[in-house]
């Protein structure tokens, strides 16, 4: 094709895009269901984790929780088993006076399950080996959640190098190791969906948080390019969401402040909000969602601004240091812990 032929027919293509992402805003997509398929979550134990099982719950999905914390990962299971035992009696409820609807006569209840595997994420045997039983016992995993994240919460100087291995293992690292271990199936198939649980921390940085930061702009970096891997082999019937949330209220990174005049316009978001706004995309094949949408302007902004003036824009919101009250109760947790120790 002639290159000025096809730089109108790309110029064209472009403009579609934008039109039909202007529409995705106004109609709002028919989600696609779930139902019957597996979804593995890690980092399932608790936070937006726990959230995101009790979400596909609903949805009819069949559960396999990855958790580092074997209690933790149980009481989630527990969750979701109740959630299966309310849908399957209002089923049984309604049963004799409803016919059946199609996509629920297609998965009954009661062949809804949840499987929890004990599994750290940020060792790369441990991934392959429970990623194994996981086929041997469940089946393939059509919907991969990758969720799990660690925080140090020490200043770059003052932070363990064992630390700082330990997050980029757990928040990038264990990304490419379980993403290795069932995207094969899902090429085969051509069939599946990748979601990958960054940070606005991984578009955007602050100060304190050098190994955090870098461990989810890696996560990004993996996504975006694995996203582009797909396309380029054009399997199409892989999607993939990126999830960048500003900063949820689940009490990882507890006592983080932004200008408190300012915060009340951007409070800490709520893990509920957050995961049914992802659940929202994830379900719509939306590539990325970021919450609040203030943080898409914030992202553009800095790409555009010369550096001095994001830092003049930090330090009017009080982003340039708000994450230095969560290190100082970090520290002082970590004293009072080695002082009760005899340390």
């Amino acid at each position: 094709m002639n290159i000025l032929l096809e730089f109108f027919v790309v110029t064209f293509r472009v403009l579609w895009a934008f039109v039909l992402a202007a529409a995705k805003w106004l109609v709002r997509p028919k989600e696609k269901s779930v139902a019957g398929q597996v979804c593995l979550i890690t980092g399932a134990g608790s936070g937006l984790g726990r959230l995101f099982a009790l979400e596909f719950a609903r949805r009819r999905a069949l559960l396999v929780l990855w958790d580092i914390n074997t209690q933790s990962n149980e009481e989630t299971a527990g969750m979701v088993r109740h959630i299966y035992r309310e849908m399957a009696e209002q089923a049984a409820a309604a049963a004799p006076g409803v016919a059946g609807d199609g996509e629920k006569d297609l998965l009954p209840h009661c062949n809804l399950q949840v499987y929890t595997y004990t599994c750290d994420v940020g060792k790369r045997e441990n991934v392959y080996l429970t990623a194994e039983r996981v086929r041997k016992e469940v089946g393939e995993v059509s919907v991969l959640v990758n969720n799990a994240g660690v925080v140090s919460g020490h200043h770059l100087l003052e932070c363990p190098d064992e630390l700082i291995e330990r997050t980029m293992m757990v928040n990038c690292h264990a990304h490419f190791w379980t993403t290795k271990a069932f995207l094969p199936k899902m090429l085969e198939m051509n069939h599946g969906h990748i979601v990958t649980v960054a940070s606005s921390l991984g578009l955007f940085s602050t100060a304190g948080v050098e190994d955090y930061c870098a461990s989810k702009f890696g996560a990004v970096g993996f996504h975006e390019s694995l996203s582009h891997e797909l396309k380029a082999a054009e399997k199409d019937g892989i999607k993939t969401t990126l999830v960048c949330p500003y900063l949820v209220d689940t009490g990882m990174f507890r006592g983080c402040r932004i200008r408190k005049e300012i915060e009340p316009f951007l409070p800490p978001l709520k893990p509920e909000y957050c995961v049914k706004q992802a659940m929202r995309a994830i379900l719509t094949d939306q590539p990325m969602i970021c919450t609040p949408r203030l943080m898409y302007m914030v992202t553009f902004m800095k790409s555009i601004l010369p550096f001095e003036a994001v830092v003049c824009m930090y330090r009017f919101l009080g982003a340039d240091k708000c994450m230095y009250p969560f290190i100082a109760q970090r520290k002082q947790a970590t004293n009072n812990n080695e002082a009760k120790n005899g340390i």
